[in-house]
């Protein structure tokens, strides 16, 4: 993957709602959290206009405008610039089309999984079932509501979020008959390692 000037994907979600028309940044803020754009890309709002004086910074946007609405503060309207925009089509077909390296954290659990008892791994993967299962229902209301409002193509990272956490559940509920019907194999082995190791699970 290519470094960026501005590497935050908050920077993305910026330059790609300055394409549209220019703003200031609490209009920004308002688009992104409107069209979920905080879970989508991981938002952290408390770097936002870090990310917006850096953006500004490498000229990638420029102050467009700036006014005061009554006695409020002075408010900076931006717009994106033509590196801005070269920079935001760039790194858009760089993640459409390359493969980037993605550890999850719940990869990372697995991969030391053994070292917990079979017992306590399905009560985990349980809980874990229960909160996938929470969040796949409510992403499909949202998606509903929100497809009320706007286009199908803005909305296909909501659809991909979807489609993950319904597979995750599928192969999280296939793991969970393995191990409570004790056709896993390698089970009795795992049983067996931790008792050797004077572990308290099961």
């Amino acid at each position: 993957m290519k470094r960026r000037k501005v590497g935050n994907l908050l920077a993305l979600a910026i330059l790609s709602t300055l394409n549209e028309r220019p703003m200031h940044p609490y209009e920004m803020a308002s688009v992104l959290k409107s069209r979920g754009k905080d879970r989508d890309m991981g938002i952290k709002w408390g770097s936002f206009y870090t990310v917006v004086g850096n953006l500004r910074k490498h000229g990638l946007i420029e102050a467009a405008e700036s006014g005061r609405d009554g006695a409020r503060p002075e408010r900076t309207v931006y717009r994106i610039t033509d590196a801005g925009r070269d920079e935001m089509l760039d790194w858009l077909r760089e993640l459409l089309a390359g493969l980037a390296p993605e550890e999850p954290k719940f990869v990372a659990g697995l991969s030391v999984m053994g070292w917990l008892g079979p017992d306590e791994v399905v009560a985990l993967f349980r809980t874990r079932l229960a909160a996938l299962e929470e969040d796949i229902a409510s992403t499909r209301a949202e998606l509903t509501r929100l497809l009320e409002e706007i286009p199908r193509l803005v909305l296909l990272e909501t659809e991909y979020h979807l489609a993950i956490r319904v597979a995750e559940a599928e192969w999280v509920r296939s793991i969970l008959g393995e191990l409570t019907s004790g056709s896993m194999p390698g089970l009795a082995q795992w049983r067996a390692m931790l008792a050797e190791r004077g572990s308290t699970r099961s």
